[in-house]
């Protein structure tokens, strides 16, 4: 059985530090001491007892936006991130198990959907349909959902030509046994690692698209949102911006440390078969 490298110094930091954004989400109604709407002290006011990192542009706790938002940008992305990796892995393991024109047309209608810029095509659906968290998951999934496909179906394209997956088709084994008992597990390792490439990239676009005012919505905040908010505080030299900004890129350092970890096991693309 195929198992992941050991971990380095640097994964570890990974792994601490995403963790550690994990239970802020989860433990939000806990951690945070005030409602997320809650107006507490002034504009921009300094760090204090009732603000740990002080107040935003109207008023409301920084601290406690930025753990609710948390919460909210850990749901979306990783929702948007499952759904699309749902859809891409299957279609991309169809496409390569069956061949021939399903296999070209599935493949011309993603490097359609690939040559639209994301950003552009989030935009428009979005100026059009409501503004809600069930619309922005199924936006991102959609536009995630071509990058896992193209991944998913290399992958699989250079697995179903081995000597076992040829056996099985031969044995008249259906594709969904193909690909659930052949295909998959070997797998595992780059797509793994590519889940959590996807999950960052979920996460920078929820906070492009909710810094330009097309995302999450007010009352509800999320890291996006909260730069948004405070980036005109930039002038008046209050960095309240900054604080959710590197909230971000600390996040997505943290992921992208895991995922290069994880990118060490390529045994799985050799074509050994996993066991059990």
């Amino acid at each position: 059985m195929n198992r992941l490298p050991p971990l380095t110094p640097l994964a570890l930091i990974g792994l601490f530090g995403a963790a550690a954004f994990v239970l802020l989400a989860a433990f939000a109604p806990w951690l945070a001491p005030h409602p997320v709407s809650a107006v507490v002290g002034g504009v921009w006011d300094p760090p204090s007892a009732d603000a740990l990192l002080g107040t935003d542009n109207i008023g409301r706790d920084l601290f406690s936006r930025l753990v609710w938002g948390a919460r909210v940008t850990f749901t979306i992305a990783a929702l948007s991130t499952a759904l699309a990796f749902l859809l891409g892995i299957f279609l991309g393991f169809y496409a390569a198990v069956r061949g021939g024109w399903i296999d070209q047309l599935l493949s011309r209608l993603n490097d359609l959907m690939m040559a639209i810029p994301t950003l552009i095509f989030a935009l428009v659906v979005l100026a059009v349909l409501p503004k809600t968290m069930v619309v922005l998951v199924l936006v991102m999934a959609t536009l995630e959902s071509t990058r896992v496909f193209r991944v998913s179906r290399a992958i699989a394209a250079d697995l179903v030509v081995l000597d076992y997956v040829e056996v099985a088709l031969l044995r008249g084994e259906s594709w969904r046994w193909v690909i659930l008992r052949e295909i998959l597990p070997n797998a595992l390792s780059p797509l793994l690692a590519e889940l959590g490439l996807r999950f960052a990239f979920a996460i920078l676009f929820l906070s492009t698209l909710s810094f330009l005012g097309l995302g999450v919505q007010p009352p509800i905040a999320d890291w996006g949102s909260l730069v948004k908010e405070n980036k005109d505080g930039l002038l008046f030299g209050v960095f309240a911006a900054l604080i959710p900004g590197a909230a971000i890129a600390v996040l997505v350092i943290c992921i992208n440390l895991v995922v290069d970890w994880m990118l060490q096991k390529t045994t799985s693309l050799k074509g050994t078969r996993r066991n059990g």
